[in-house]
């Protein structure tokens, strides 16, 4: 791996790290045009993907012919709009193979969901926001509508308090100043609360938010560490706020999510598929685990995830021993 790649993945590929000269800007916003469209039938047209994005007309014009002439984008000549084209249909399809580990993950999440009555969701980060991998949803999830492909803001919800606060410091930082510039209002909602997840985490295992999203919905995050995405993923629960209050949340929710992020850490790590494949070599590493003064093995970093991981218990919760 050359240096300039082996630096972005260490530094989770936050474009605003690797320094303004080291971002080709045509195709970063490519993939801001990408981004506009939230689902397969969504059809936008130049003007609306301009204002969504914040790129001149003129430049999403340049960059919706190019996008379309790959396949990336359709164009409807009745609509004048586009929608997403069959290539990038394909390219998504082709990074969601191992359609066993999906069904493991999507039946636990259903575990939990007809256990606890919410909407209970496996989700990556994606910029200033979170996107659905899989998700449950238990039949009194009244007002919780997402599901696969649904993206979630990150400064506003629970997974995206965990995400944040799961990465090391200057990586975290470094994100909420990148969102200062692009997403001011996110940034004001995410960055007062920043250490205090950072806390919670450190010390439960786990970040609630309450209200924040909307007053009537509670969450509680849990966020895991992929190999393949060297990054953190994040498993997530929203529940009506007038059945479970932060107390219950802490007292009932967090037991029975912490339990799901040490089965699903090690289905994430261990397996073999294609969606999640650990090939990185570790060795284990002291570390103390919350409400036991033991020092225990854990599975140390390698020079790759240095940059986006801590060797705290945000790190994943994993199966068996309750290692973090």
């Amino acid at each position: 791996m050359g240096r300039r790649s082996e630096r972005l993945s260490r530094q989770g590929a936050l474009a605003g790290e690797a320094g303004e000269g080291d971002v080709i800007q045509v195709v970063s916003r490519a993939f801001d045009v990408l981004r506009c469209f939230e689902g397969h039938e969504a059809r936008l047209g130049n003007l609306e993907i301009s204002n969504r994005c914040g790129l001149p007309r003129s430049t999403v014009s340049r960059l919706t012919h190019t996008l379309t002439r790959m396949g990336q984008l359709v164009y409807l000549p009745r609509d004048q709009k586009y929608r997403i084209g069959p290539s990038a249909v394909a390219m998504s399809a082709s990074m969601m193979k191992g359609a066993q580990l999906r069904s493991m993950i999507r039946q636990r999440l259903q575990e939990v969901a007809e256990q606890v009555p919410g909407t209970v969701g496996f989700v990556v980060p994606d910029r200033f926001h979170l996107v659905y991998l899989q998700f449950a949803r238990s039949a009194a999830a009244l007002g919780l509508h997402e599901g696969t492909g649904s993206r979630i803001s990150m400064a506003s919800t629970a997974a995206g308090a965990a995400y944040t606060a799961a990465l090391s410091p200057e990586i975290g930082d470094a994100l909420i100043n990148d969102m200062e510039r692009e997403a001011p209002e996110a940034a004001k909602i995410l960055r007062p609360r920043i250490e205090a997840n950072r806390q919670s985490l450190r010390e439960r295992g786990y970040v609630t938010a309450c209200g924040l999203w909307s007053p009537h919905i509670n969450g509680l995050a849990v966020p895991i560490w992929s190999p393949q995405y060297q990054t953190f993923v994040v498993i997530t629960i929203g529940l009506l706020a007038a059945m479970y209050d932060e107390q219950r949340l802490h007292a009932e929710v967090a037991p029975v999510m912490v339990g799901l992020g040490r089965s699903l850490a090690s289905l994430v790590e261990g397996a073999e598929g294609d969606v999640f494949n650990n090939r990185i070599s570790r060795k284990p590493v002291a570390m103390a685990v919350h409400n036991n003064n033991k020092p225990i093995n854990s599975e140390g970093v390698n020079e790759l995830e240095a940059g986006t991981r801590r060797a705290r218990p945000a790190r994943s919760l994993r199966a068996g021993d309750g290692r973090r």
